[in-house]
């Protein structure tokens, strides 16, 4: 069995902001921006679980800029797909049926005050993985068709040859509330990044003394670990 952490959703770095956290600990999970402009879900067309639009959310001198700015809505939570052609997630093939890919964000505070952190947002209980082009067409269309990746022709085309797929199973979830998993560390020139907590680090290890988790590849649990990493991720609300 394997237990995976992925950084995804909107942050500094794509789209220039954190998602929303509340006081109660209930957040916005909010996607990256699509710069191709195809899918027709827009930050000012789509509601997030408060009932808000999603652009909203975004400082108000960007919002008229946002209104119109289409998503790259990946995960997806609605049938549990992850998709991603990059080779910093080609690893993500290796997953099998009953292993946990669990989804963490940066999340801003939005109705209280205090500073950025990293947060688990939900996790995928793997049903099958694997590169695109070893699925059958109609495997593509039943398991993966609400992906970004595969529901717009143009970009399943472009990104279709090192294209990683991921399905969730029922069980998979996007969490109610947000689970803290950072604190502040250093990099090598004594500048602020974001690290998995001392207390995370009790449940998923260090992942062999690289804990930075600010912009990681995946990080992959040691196997002294993934049992009790499993058991908590499969706990959270």
């Amino acid at each position: 069995m394997n237990v995976v952490l992925l950084r995804v959703g909107i942050d500094k770095g794509c789209g220039g902001m954190n998602g929303p956290l509340f006081r109660d600990g209930s957040f916005e999970f909010i996607p990256i921006p699509d710069d191709s402009g195809v899918d027709k879900r827009t930050y000012g067309n789509t509601f997030g679980r408060r009932g808000r639009k999603l652009v909203e959310y975004f400082p108000k001198s960007r919002q008229l800029n946002m209104q119109n700015q289409a998503m790259h809505v990946d995960p997806e939570f609605a049938t549990f797909t992850y998709g991603d052609p990059t080779s910093l997630k080609a690893g993500l093939r290796r997953l099998e049926r009953g292993d946990i890919l669990a989804f963490y964000a940066g999340l801003r505070r939005w109705d209280f005050d205090s500073s950025d952190a990293l947060y688990l947002i939900g996790y995928f209980e793997v049903v099958i993985a694997g590169k695109a082009m070893e699925f059958r067409t109609h495997e593509l269309k039943r398991l993966f068709r609400a992906n970004f990746h595969v529901r717009h022709r143009s970009v399943f085309q472009r990104d279709k040859a090192d294209l990683v797929l991921v399905k969730g199973s029922p069980n998979s979830r996007l969490l109610e509330r947000a689970v803290l998993i950072s604190s502040v560390g250093r990099d090598c020139r004594g500048r602020p990044l974001h690290v998995l907590s001392p207390k995370m680090r009790r449940i998923f290890g260090d992942f062999g003394g690289k804990i930075s988790i600010q912009r990681s590849p995946p990080r992959w649990v040691e196997a002294r670990y993934i049992e009790h990493a499993s058991e908590f991720v499969r706990s959270q609300n």
